[in-house]
């Protein structure tokens, strides 16, 4: 299964540097960094000497939609084509945005007008269905902790690296859900390597400054194993290294974790297809900590770990405990290794 979010931004880049232009996009959605890279992109179409004539950068809030569709209706000046580029559209009202439509079901084939709505899903039907008819609609949206991983791995394939499991894992828990980081880091690693090279532990520990035996990826495997003696390790280096291994990025990944143990225990194909189904991985090797969960944890157990996780969230945001985080995160170690499967 291709990634949802880095497949489309890839390819229309792509269109963009090879000139396979349409003459009206839309750009919307919640994560930024795709539409401002898209933009950029789209204010370099030009070459320079012409973008001084030729290259229109308006601010939607600023600007009327009819002085838009007016300078979008011009001929370039001594050049084949101008970029019309309407900045903030999302700051203005829906009505006002779709007054584009007009443009949009008859664009300037000399023009190309991108419209820009950064951080917002666009509004305005009848916009829309006509760019949809002439043009190109890109929606940017978040990552979120499922698709993450995914998204890192296209990319570093793109990048013509390949990835060790466990370094997907710590790329994974240090990049979190912040998209920027994810390119610049990934690039960095691409630079440095150079094609065919793999990532491994070794290479992110040496780069990045993750600990290749000290970090979320050796935690949950600790503790599906039960391996008291090595998670009290790791938790004990996390408090002394607090600002690469803050708890709300771990919290997350022990709920992840154990939720995915309650789908995995109920899941009724035990094979591993269904399995993989049921969780929505697409490599076996995903399973593992799974399978050795499972052994460690009954039903009732997991559920009694899911509650106190929850329980654990609430304490470090001041609710019912001013203790340390990190002394709260020692008692939820000790609470998951003796859950017994007691549910109020």
């Amino acid at each position: 299964m291709a990634s949802p979010i880095a497949d489309p931004f890839a390819s229309l880049r792509r269109d963009i540097a090879a000139g396979n232009l349409r003459p009206v996009y839309l750009l919307h959605g919640e994560e930024g960094y795709y539409i401002d890279r898209l933009v950029e992109d789209f204010e370099n179409l030009l070459p320079e000497a012409d973008r001084a004539f030729n290259l229109y950068q308006l601010y939607a809030p600023e600007t009327s939609m009819d002085t838009v569709m007016e300078v979008a209706r011009r001929y370039p000046m001594m050049a084949d084509r101008q970029v019309v580029i309407v900045k903030e559209a999302h700051a203005i009202r829906a009505d006002q945005l779709n007054k584009l439509h007009s443009y949009a079901e008859r664009p300037s084939e000399s023009t190309v007008l991108v419209i820009a709505c950064r951080g917002a899903v666009a509004k305005g039907k009848e916009l829309i269905d006509a760019v949809k008819k002439n043009g190109v609609i890109f929606e940017s949206k978040r990552l979120t902790d499922r698709n993450v991983g995914p998204v890192i791995s296209e990319l570093i394939k793109a990048h013509n690296l390949t990835v060790d499991p466990k370094a997907l894992a710590m790329l994974r828990d240090y990049i979190g859900c912040d998209v920027a980081k994810l390119y610049n880091e990934i690039t960095k690693l691409a630079t440095i390597l150079g094609k065919g090279a793999q990532v491994t532990p070794e290479v992110v520990e040496r780069n990045i400054g993750i600990s290749k035996d000290y970090n979320n990826f050796e935690l949950t495997d600790a503790i599906a194993a039960r391996d008291v003696a090595k998670a009290f390790r790791i938790a004990e280096y996390f408090r002394a290294n607090p600002k690469n291994n803050p708890t709300v990025v771990t919290v997350v990944t022990l709920f992840n974790l154990f939720s995915n143990l309650l789908i995995y225990h109920y899941t009724r194909d035990k094979s591993p297809s269904g399995y993989m189904d049921a969780l929505g991985f697409r490599n076996q090797w995903q399973l593992r900590p799974y399978e050795t969960a499972a052994r460690s944890y009954n039903v009732r157990q997991t559920i009694e770990i899911i509650s106190a996780l929850r329980d654990f969230d609430r304490k470090t945001k001041g609710v019912g405990s001013r203790m340390n985080e990190y002394d709260l995160f020692r008692d939820l170690l000790f609470h998951i290794f003796t859950a017994r499967g007691i549910l109020d």
